[in-house]
Order: C-alpha cells, then structure tokens, then sequence
C-alpha cells in the first residue's frame, strides 16, 4: 500500500512537494485554506481583472525544468512563458535612470552610458562576483537539506575554504557595494536585492549579491499571469494522483507520541496519513496555531525581529509623465533611513523606495488607457493605525509624482501588513520570514525535518528560504527527506 502524505498549504513549495511526491508513488492529499492555490503568488481582482499581487516574475527557471521532466512532463507544454529581455528601470529624484538587461553586454553599455566607463567595467567585475557566489552556494547550500556552517565547509571542501570565504559572508552588501561601486546610486541599486529575502543590506552578509546573478541567468514573465503557473503546477500535481481540496483549513496538525498520525480540519474531520508536509510559516507552530502536540516542532522565534512587510496598491490606472517598463524601481535619496524606519523605529521613511509592475507590458507592449499595475512599498511587519496608513500612502504617491509619474486611478485595491497576517497565520505580516542578518542569520531557518517524526516542512520561511525557486528548492527537499525516511 501506498504511503500517505498530506500536504498543508498549496502554495510554492506545497505543490511542488505534492507533485514530486505523487511523481515517485506516494499517496497525496492536498489541503489549502484558500479558493486558490499559489499563496503569495496570487492575484487581486481590480475592476474585473486579476492584477498580479505577489511575485511577479520567477528566476532560476531551471529548477522547475528539472521537478516538470522529473514527474514526466514538459514546464512548456504547461504553462506559457516570456523570457525578459529587460530587467528593470530604476530611477532617481534627480531626474537619472537606468535600464538593465538580461544580456550582460547591454547592461554594461546602459551603466557606461549612466555613469561612466569605470562604473561600467566595475558593474562586469560585480557580475563575475556575484556568478561565483551563486556557483559555490547552489549545490553546497540552496540544493542541500540545512547545512549549517561546519557541513558548508565540507560541502565546499577544505582545499577550496578560500573560495568559501570569497562569498563574503562576514561582510554586509551594502560595504561590499561601497567597495565595488564609486556612484551611490549603483550601490543603492544593487543593495536592494537584500529586500528580495525582506532584509536590510546594512545588515545583510554580501552573499546576498548571488541574487543579482540569478536575475541577469534569466528573468521569466507568465503570460495571463504569475496565477496560471501556481494553476498549472496544481494541474500536474492532479494529473498525478494528487487529491486536491481547497477551501480547507487545517485546524490541527495531529500527532501522538512525538509522531505525525495526520491533521483535523476546522469543520472536524480528522485525515490519518504517514507523512505531513506543512508549508506555511513555521511561526504557525511555536504560536500554538496548529495544535499543541505539534507547538514544540520549531524553536520559538516569536522574539525576535521579523522580516519586511509591505503597503501595497492593486489597481487598473493609466499613468502619465513617465516611461514605465514591466518592472520600475523608483529610489529615494537617503537609502539608511528606509531601513532604520522599518527595522528600528517599525516606521516608514518619508522618502520610500516604490516598485511598480506594469502587467500588462509584456514584451514591451504599452497599451492604451487602464492598465493593470501593481505598487510596493516595504513597511515594518506590525499592525497599522488608519493615520498611518493614510499618511505611509501619501508619502508613496507623493514620491511616484516627484518622479514625474502620474496615475489617473479607476479602482484599486490595498493591502497592508494586517492583511498579510490573517492570510498567512503566524506571519505578523512578515512576507519573508525573518531577515537574513548577519554571517549566520540563514543558517537560523528550519529545515525540511522537524523534532516531530513524519512532520516535515516547506515555503520560504524554511531553509533555502524566501522567493519562488527557493520555495520550490524547498519543497523538493522536503519529498527528498520523506522519500529518505519512508
């Protein structure tokens, strides 16, 4: 007979440990709380449409290749996607922009064009830089069930402890940056990939540059969405036998004697399985939200500091007085006081950085009157008053129109830190778990197993951590260790 698992959560890495599982002949019943699976990677309907409201693109394609030909299908034959050839525009209150491309050697030509042949040979030194971190890391580290930092080392190999060391761990991103780059808006740029995993890159090991080589190896748009490929990775999980139910909350996660025996749903039935994969945050558990025989699974955390929050604005609008592309990142002047507001003072600057996805400008297209876009802005990972909200909302806006972008808004949506919470239980509104701080932050995250037999995790607040391939990483880690254990 088949062994059972239940998965608790259909979002990243639950469904890719769903589809791996089912793909190797395990038993899988699938349990999300929402109407649709995806969880962070989902959309909010705005005058009629579904306006990408998470992520926005995915990275690292080659990790969903590999689980799709593993289960026996094609990612292509699944799912339609556009491989970006423009990264991103950022811009600054001087009036500066700067586009960066896929190809390395336009991306060079846009920052010599910007700001000088030195800052452009130093941006190709960084990428080689940021190459060889992402190539150290992605076997020893991402692709590995929690290794701590002794079983790095060996992972690395003792004869090769120097190129370990070239990761930059016991450095920040931001003092690297200084090193690297002369022109402060191109340290300003390149310290915003520690937000990626909801950190700040004065308080982020320089490792974090990988994340830039993850996007210039290939950025990938979903046409019609980010939530067709949450639908599609629920359809080959489905076409493999997994049992799929949504709209199902899972009240307790069951165990007696220190083992997982299954989980009680809210309207009181009681599933028995082998195995549980829960992929939600693992603060769930320590808080006491999914049973007390599972409360002592993972450390209590509760204390200490967590990850970026966000304001965020889903909306159909035509903008005006700026070219937008796919992704626009409109930076402040002073970059230390956003992240002293949010991790110091759990406030917002008056000058926050803003992200805006422009949807519908896939492959360059510009449409025509309302377009579907999307607004970030980091925010610290507490409950808000109205007058903050009201006044965090007006500094965003505010600072788009000093960029010299308009909106003429026909509806939108907003979504704030509270909103986050009671979405993802456990969060406090953290989108990203806790904050990669230190030499030793990451190595603070759980792995796939816990201190309960049969109980295992996934999702990005587990090791490798935040962001789509990351979860994915980690939901195939977690059917590795079951695969293992069974």
């Amino acid at each position: 007979m088949k062994k059972h698992v239940i998965v608790v959560g259909a979002g990243m890495g639950g469904l890719v440990s769903a589809l791996d599982l089912a793909a190797t002949g395990f038993r899988v019943t699938l349990l999300e709380r929402q109407s649709e699976p995806g969880g962070k990677m989902h959309e909010v309907t705005v005058g009629g449409d579904g306006v990408d409201s998470g992520p926005t693109v995915f990275t690292m394609r080659w990790v969903f290749d590999s689980l799709f030909k593993d289960a026996g299908l094609s990612l292509d034959d699944c799912v339609e996607l556009v491989e970006a050839e423009d990264l991103a525009r950022h811009a600054w209150l001087d009036g500066s922009r700067l586009d960066l491309y896929a190809d390395l050697e336009r991306s060079v030509a846009s920052v010599a064009e910007f700001a000088g042949s030195a800052e452009a040979e130093a941006y190709r030194q960084f990428a080689c830089q940021s190459a060889s971190v992402f190539e150290t890391l992605d076997d020893t580290f991402m692709r590995c069930e929690k290794p701590g930092p002794f079983g790095l080392t060996l992972s690395v190999g003792l004869t090769r402890l120097n190129r370990l060391l070239q990761t930059k761990p016991f450095s920040s991103l931001w003092a690297e940056l200084g090193r690297v780059f002369r022109d402060p808006r191109l340290r300003q740029l390149f310290a915003r990939y520690a937000t990626y995993c909801g950190s700040s890159p004065f308080e982020s090991p320089a490792t974090l540059m990988l994340i830039a080589h993850a996007e210039r190896a290939g950025v990938w748009m979903v046409r019609g969405g980010m939530q067709r490929f949450a639908e599609a990775l629920l359809k080959a999980a489905q076409d493999r036998g997994v049992e799929t139910r949504l709209d199902t909350a899972v009240d307790e996660i069951v165990s007696e004697r220190s083992k997982v025996v299954g989980v009680r749903l809210q309207n009181g039935e009681t599933l028995s399985s082998d195995f549980v994969v829960f992929n939600g945050d693992v603060n769930a558990l320590s808080h006491g939200l999914l049973g007390a025989s599972v409360e002592k699974a993972v450390p209590d955390r509760r204390k200490e500091s967590r990850s970026l929050s966000a304001l965020t604005w889903s909306m159909k609008a035509t903008p005006r007085g700026f070219p937008l592309r796919y992704h626009t990142v409109f930076f402040g002047a002073d970059y230390r006081a956003e992240f002293d507001a949010i991790f110091k003072r759990q406030t917002v600057c008056d000058e926050p950085t803003l992200y805006v996805c422009a949807q519908d400008r896939i492959e360059g297209r510009e449409p025509e009157g309302a377009e579907k876009l999307f607004v970030l802005m980091n925010a610290p990972p507490r409950a808000l008053s109205e007058s903050e909200i009201d006044d965090f909302e007006a500094r965003a806006f505010s600072l788009l129109g000093r960029h010299g972008l308009g909106l003429d808004i026909a509806s939108v949506e907003r979504r704030i830190p509270s909103d986050f919470d009671a979405r993802f239980p456990g969060s406090q509104g953290a989108i990203y778990g806790w904050p990669t701080h230190g030499a030793f932050g990451t190595f603070k995250r759980s792995g796939s197993r816990s201190s309960i037999k049969g109980l295992y995790f996934a999702g990005g607040t587990v090791h490798p951590g935040p962001g789509i391939p990351m979860a994915a990483l980690s939901g195939r880690i977690a059917a590795a260790s079951i695969r293992k254990d069974a």
